[in-house]
């Protein structure tokens, strides 16, 4: 197996492993720990973490906070229009995914007297629109609060099933803040609040902010996966972070958001900006020691993320046991420790 090729990542997950609803409480869910000094896997459950927590690390989470990014509208001829926010792209122009064609100048029209006006068309698919309410040109701080009137939670598509009321809090952590990714960072969505109060009772705990874009479920088309051109996410360490990173403690990462964060910062020294880091088995992690996540999709950034930790033929096995095991998949899924 070749850990340049995408497709040594490949592989066949049956359609029932794949959680399109949480569990509840959420620190039922499995967890799979996978020791890499021994090899070992131990099966145990989530609200049972602290029992494999090394004693001396501290935790790094995501304190991102899930917008209502879908929306459902009109073009002006009155035909069916389908709109997903990326990001924004400064104070007023906003990344766009638009089902649908559009052209450059189009107003689509939504509710609430909410229209979205496509600016322009971009080689990666992404449209670029501005966004006015009562034809008052909004600022994204602005569109948020609309949002959160008409819009929809952004499920991840191979769900299946439109939002339910329920998936405003299912779908965001428990520690979410910062308002502005379309996808939950999802590793963190197992945490009860009580459970995380007794780990942050054990471990100095810090957030940073890396707001997860819709990029997150591109699939790798290249053959080779450094030929993937890899997306980027808006990212901000706070001091207090900042000076946990820069400290000489053992790190566990609270998902790959939080990996590619710190790793990036790792490279740049740049406390605020676009991530674009791509970590797999040929640029491994500098500064994360440990890492919670869950099982991620075939031929995915992610699972090549995992085997940057671990090695692809690790990965293999480990994910290989997870399926055996009947472990559920993907955001909504059981989650995954390595030490």
């Amino acid at each position: 197996m070749d850990p340049l090729k995408t497709q040594s990542y490949d592989y066949t997950l049956p359609q029932e492993l794949i959680a399109t609803q949480p569990v509840s409480p959420r620190d039922s869910c499995k967890l799979l720990v996978y020791n890499r000094q021994d090899q070992s896997i131990t099966h145990t459950v989530f609200s049972k973490i602290n029992n494999y927590l090394p004693k001396d690390c501290a935790i790094l989470c995501n304190d991102t906070k899930v917008i209502k990014a879908r929306l459902f509208g009109k073009k002006p001829t009155g035909g069916k229009v389908e709109l997903l926010i990326n990001k924004p792209l400064d104070a007023t122009y906003v990344s766009c995914l638009i089902r649908g064609k559009v052209h450059e100048g189009i107003q689509l029209s939504f509710d609430n007297n909410l229209t979205a006006t496509v600016k322009s068309l971009n080689e990666d698919g992404s449209r670029t629109v501005f966004f006015e309410h009562k034809q008052k040109v909004l600022i994204f701080e602005e569109l948020i609060l609309v949002l959160d009137k008409i819009g929809h939670i952004p499920l991840p598509p191979y769900f299946n099933r439109d939002d339910e009321k329920s998936d405003e809090t299912q779908y965001q952590t428990v520690f979410s803040a910062n308002a502005g990714a379309v996808a939950a960072p999802t590793a963190s969505l197992h945490f009860t609040p009580e459970l995380f109060e007794e780990i942050k009772n054990k471990h100095q705990t810090e957030f940073l902010t890396l707001h997860v874009g819709a990029g997150t479920f591109k699939p790798v088309e290249a053959d080779i996966i450094t030929q993937h051109p890899m997306h980027s996410e808006y990212y901000h360490i706070p001091p207090s972070a900042l000076e946990l990173i820069n400290s000489d403690k053992k790190l566990l990462a609270i998902g790959t958001t939080v990996t590619r964060t710190v790793e990036f910062y790792a490279r740049t020294q740049q406390n605020e900006g676009e991530a674009n880091l791509f970590l797999h088995p040929n640029n491994r992690p500098q500064r994360i020691n440990h890492l919670l996540t869950n099982f991620h999709f075939p031929k995915s950034t992610l699972l090549m993320l995992v085997a940057s930790f671990i090695g692809l033929e690790n990965s293999k096995k480990v994910y290989a046991e997870a399926i055996k095991e009947k472990y559920r998949f993907f955001s909504y899924g059981d989650a995954m420790l390595i030490l």
